[in-house]
């Protein structure tokens, strides 16, 4: 009997431990201040010698007794989340696919086709990247990687192909130029050979003859000798640079012969261009220097500052007072001629600016760049007025159409999507 006591009393003593874990001597004591206790003495009839004090009422300050207890209840609270897709639909609001609506019909064939494109159905593009482009009053050409040199006629509508040059360079064009008053034009090939070519309205263009450079990277081949070229505006006078800096003169007229030669630092020539007048004559190298040479006294004119990495390409305006100088930078730096001295800066491109070009009122300056832009600055301003993006592929032409009575101004991109785009100016489109 003794033993059965025993047992119930240690399995009481267990079980008044379990159900109240918390209410130990110290943390009783703790509390004596904030709880009102009462409570009685209780004696079992089975344990006489077990007195137990059973708290009858009291009160606890729970914050108190249980530290932080609340703060990692709340935090476990489930939270709203939003789903990926909401989350998606809300970063994509306003990006989506839009309708192409600039469509119309192929005069020549009648497929559907994108307002300002060549249709692809009828007219023939060139299978590899378009390098350069040349503007003619009434044309466009244009030269790939591929043999062929291309012409449309910009006088209609569609721009429609009129002629093909097949074999014109058996390893592709990289510049081309044509004249102003669009009778002679010129193009080099990556085999370093230079032809002329000069247009009838019977027959075409028509090879003119060859400009031979005695020397080159390769012993009589010329290559490296011509690379960047300019016309003059009758055509009468090439120049051109060269792969250690020198640039050339050659006189078309008097069967092609080399009249003048001008010597730089010794830098690669990337690119060339000849003023209005035929006066000046301005070279980009690839250390970024800029040079101004004055063809009436045969002597260089400015060393321009302000660029640092290499030029791509170069500009006068118009009326030859203005230089526009570009390259890998990002940044078009605008020079006085007369004074040689820097008077603007345009930024905003991110990407390499491969090609510049002129408005013919000088208003306008385009560009166009590594990331596929084609951008159209206002040189009063300063300031960028148009980006135009039809793909995320380098431009490496780009050429202002010869403006026409009643319309606005067009232009033309040409790059590695190896097809011609249209631009009106005025709407972007």
């Amino acid at each position: 009997m003794a033993s059965t006591v025993a047992l119930s009393q240690s399995s009481l003593i267990t079980t008044l431990r379990l159900l109240l874990p918390r209410l130990s001597p110290r943390v009783w004591s703790e509390q004596s201040s904030s709880t009102s206790q009462f409570s009685r003495r209780l004696t079992l009839p089975l344990l006489p010698s077990l007195p137990i004090a059973i708290p009858a009422a009291f009160h606890l300050n729970l914050p108190s007794l249980l530290p932080g207890l609340w703060e990692s209840i709340l935090r476990a609270v489930p939270k709203k989340k939003t789903s990926h897709s909401k989350s998606r639909h809300r970063q994509m609001a306003g990006k989506a696919l839009k309708d192409v609506t600039t469509l119309n019909k192929c005069p020549a064939c009648g497929n559907l086709k994108r307002r300002h494109y060549l249709c692809p159905y009828c007219v023939k593009t060139h299978p590899t990247d378009i390098f350069s482009l040349a503007v003619t009053p009434t044309q466009i050409i244009s030269a790939s990687g591929a043999s062929s040199i291309k012409v449309h006629d910009t006088t209609q509508p569609e721009s429609p192909l009129v002629q093909t040059i097949e074999g014109a360079h058996k390893l592709g064009c990289h510049h081309l130029v044509a004249s102003r008053n669009g009778r002679k034009a010129a193009s080099v090939g990556f085999g370093g050979e230079a032809k002329i070519w000069n247009f009838s309205d019977d027959a075409g263009w028509k090879e003119e003859g060859r400009v031979v450079a005695s020397v080159g990277l390769l012993d009589g081949s010329g290559t490296g000798e011509l690379w960047a070229i300019a016309l003059s505006e009758d055509g009468q006078y090439l120049a051109s640079t060269t792969y250690d800096g020198r640039i050339n003169v050659w006189d078309t007229a008097a069967e092609r012969t080399k009249i003048r030669e001008y010597e730089t630092k010794g830098s690669f020539g990337m690119c060339i261009d000849l003023s209005a007048d035929g006066r000046f004559t301005a070279t980009g190298h690839e250390n970024g220097s800029v040079y101004v040479f004055n063809n009436d006294t045969g002597r260089m004119l400015h060393s321009l500052p302000g660029l640092v990495k290499s030029v791509r390409t170069i500009a006068f305006s118009p009326g030859g007072k203005l230089l526009a100088a570009a390259g890998d930078s990002g940044i078009i730096s605008l020079y006085d001629v007369a004074s040689g001295e820097q008077v603007a800066n345009l930024t905003g491109s991110a990407a390499w600016v491969f090609a510049v070009d002129w408005s013919d009122t000088g208003e306008f300056l385009l560009s166009g760049t590594y990331d596929g832009k084609a951008r159209v600055w206002s040189v009063d301003q300063r300031v960028c007025v148009a980006t135009h993006t039809e793909t995320d592929k380098p431009l490496w032409s780009v050429k202002w159409l010869p403006k026409k009575v009643g319309m606005s101004e067009r232009f033309a991109t040409a790059g590695a999507t190896q097809s011609i785009s249209f631009y009106r100016e005025a709407t972007g489109g």
